[in-house]
């Protein structure tokens, strides 16, 4: 049976974010090389998720440079139909390519794919959300802690490197 999935802010490619420090001042991607981190969650994506499954992609797919023959490279031989919720990186002319659609949040019955954490006060906006009951699942704050209420980051620094089962946020 097909599965949902998520994940957020690979930034495949990003060479510059092994040397980023989270608000403790540690580095949280501690890999050897950019195509050490690249291989990792290209491996894991492809351990977990199948052919018929779904992927929403919650932004920051990738930096850097040579961006179109790394994804043509690599990107196409991820399974999975991918939907890209766009991030602050991505650029949609580029990315339309590779995702069967792109949007800039989503509703899935009770959870909200957004890139950025939503405000409080959008969630608890009833004619858009009905009972204002949701869960905001969100990327971009990496390994920062996301706000307090209804938040959860899936952000690869927070998953360890893996796409994260939608029936896993439903459930929690």
């Amino acid at each position: 049976m097909a599965q949902t999935w998520v994940i957020s802010d690979t930034h495949f490619r990003h060479g510059a974010i092994l040397t980023f420090k989270d608000y403790a001042g540690k580095p949280p991607r501690t890999f050897d090389s950019v195509d050490h981190m690249d291989q990792c969650m290209m491996d894991n994506w492809n351990d977990m998720i199948k052919p018929e499954d779904t992927v929403y992609h919650l932004g920051d797919v990738l930096f850097g440079e040579n961006k179109l023959d790394w994804m043509q490279e690599n990107f196409q031989k991820l399974p999975g139909k991918k939907y890209l919720i766009l991030g602050n990186h991505d650029n949609p002319k580029f990315m339309g390519m590779f995702f069967k659609q792109i949007m800039f949040w989503k509703d899935m019955d009770g959870l909200i794919l957004s890139h950025i954490p939503l405000h409080p006060s959008t969630l608890a906006e009833t004619h858009r959300f009905g009972s204002g009951n949701v869960l905001n699942v969100h990327g971009h704050i990496h390994s920062n802690p996301s706000p307090e209420g209804p938040y959860k980051c899936v952000c690869v620094e927070q998953t360890d490197y893996k796409p994260v089962n939608i029936d896993e946020l439903r459930n929690a």
